[in-house]
């Protein structure tokens, strides 16, 4: 299949799975477009087992398998999801939440890589290095899962604030600390850095190139905006700096998501402010806001679908069960250590630790980075737990987490 018969595939499978789950199921959109997705996943398989000579497990996975699920994310989908995520992130609200965010973002990361790491590697047998990679890719929060949610949900402000500015930089951070593990277990790997001075080298410049270029694209951009009244032509600038700009991150080796990131908090805050009429404002949203809901459909689709990719036996079972338990572990101390450390300085929340706990979710990111590693006897089991922990996640955590901050967090808002 061509690169526009997948296309148009995708968006009628996503467009008919929403209708099902719009008239039935009543879920979340992107959670339920995902778990008929499963269904149908599940269905296929079951048929195949029932009567093999149809070969309809093995059609649907040439399909899938002929889409490669990690280009298509982190070198197309997630620069658009990111930026737009970002354009409703008001900088004056993430200002206030710096310290948290920031915290959470690089000690979190480093703490959750760690724990995920140690634990998996006595779990499995495997070598402790490898076994750091697989926690690095499935430690950072997924925005687009994350933001997902934060849209059924009635969370506080500061919490809501909190939750999104800390799941769109570690994200950024995540993929950095990815590359560099990955960089010192596959040395004999060019794409990446090896050794402890390339992997610093490396670390630098992909998480403060990204962030320099994503200020200065949106700085340029804003400019621009400025002496333009058209709402059509400024949507296509935005339009442009999503995708060039991701495109040119990626050009320079530098950090694509941070760039998106970035440059998506310029337009949505000061760029609104100062570069945009109200009625292009208006406009910006709403484009944005459609993009984010459709790419948002088509992604949970593809990883339901993810399933036919995956090899699984008991053992990666097993494996992938004591994944989740690890993943939940490692987001309790990613979240606990940076509040305890500032809870001297600050008031927060009720039930801040809990909620950001659970509402940690894992998505397509950790599946997409876990699809790109390279090929080892060890690839197999690292790609059956992220996609057991990854399905855990968006459907029992992304399903519970609004009724648990209701629960736990009746109280006024703090800073």
């Amino acid at each position: 299949m061509n690169f526009l018969q997948i296309t148009s595939l995708l968006i009628v499978l996503a467009g008919a799975f929403g209708a099902i789950n719009y008239l039935f199921l009543k879920l979340p959109s992107a959670i339920g477009i995902l778990v008929v997705a499963l269904f149908a996943s599940f269905a296929i398989l079951g048929v195949d087992l029932m009567v093999p000579s149809l070969g309809i497990a093995d059609t649907a996975r040439g399909v899938i398998t002929g889409i490669d699920f990690s280009d298509a994310l982190l070198e197309g989908m997630l620069g658009l999801l990111l930026f737009a995520g970002a354009l409703h992130v008001k900088l004056s609200d993430l200002r206030a939440q710096w310290h948290v965010v920031f915290l959470m973002a690089t000690l979190g990361i480093a703490l959750s890589t760690a724990v995920v790491g140690f634990g998996f590697s006595w779990i499995t047998g495997m070598p402790l290095m490898i076994a750091l990679v697989f926690g690095s890719l499935i430690s950072p929060t997924d925005p687009v899962a994350v933001l997902g949610v934060l849209r059924e949900a009635n969370l506080r402000k500061s919490l809501e604030t909190k939750i999104a500015g800390e799941s769109l930089f570690n994200d950024g951070v995540g993929y950095v600390v990815f590359l560099v593990l990955v960089g010192l277990a596959f040395p004999s790997d060019d794409h990446h850095a090896s050794g402890a001075t390339g992997a610093i080298m490396l670390f630098v410049q992909e998480a403060l190139g990204g962030a320099v270029l994503g200020v200065v694209l949106g700085w340029l951009t804003f400019r621009v905006m400025r002496r333009i009244d058209d709402y059509s032509l400024e949507v296509l600038l935005t339009l442009g700096l999503a995708f060039g700009g991701y495109e040119l991150a990626v050009a320079l080796h530098v950090s694509a998501p941070i760039m998106a990131v970035c440059a998506g908090l310029l337009i949505g805050d000061i760029g609104a402010k100062h570069g945009m009429s109200q009625e292009t404002r208006m406009y910006v949203d709403a484009f944005w806001k459609l993009i984010d809901e459709i790419l948002n459909a088509v992604l949970f689709l593809m990883i339901g679908f993810e399933v036919f990719a995956i090899a699984f036996d008991t053992s990666f079972l097993v494996a992938g069960v004591a994944s989740i338990a690890l993943a939940l572990l490692a987001r309790l101390s990613a979240v606990a250590i940076p509040v305890l450390l500032l809870k001297p300085f600050r008031d927060f929340s009720q039930g801040v630790i809990p909620i950001m706990t659970w509402g940690g979710l894992k998505g397509g990111i950790s599946v997409a980075l876990a699809l790109s590693l390279p090929d080892s006897e060890w690839k197999p089991v690292i790609l059956a737990a992220t996609y057991i922990v990854v399905i855990f996640s968006i459907v029992v955590q992304g399903l519970t987490v609004a009724p648990l901050a209701n629960k736990v967090g009746r109280e006024p808002d703090l800073m």
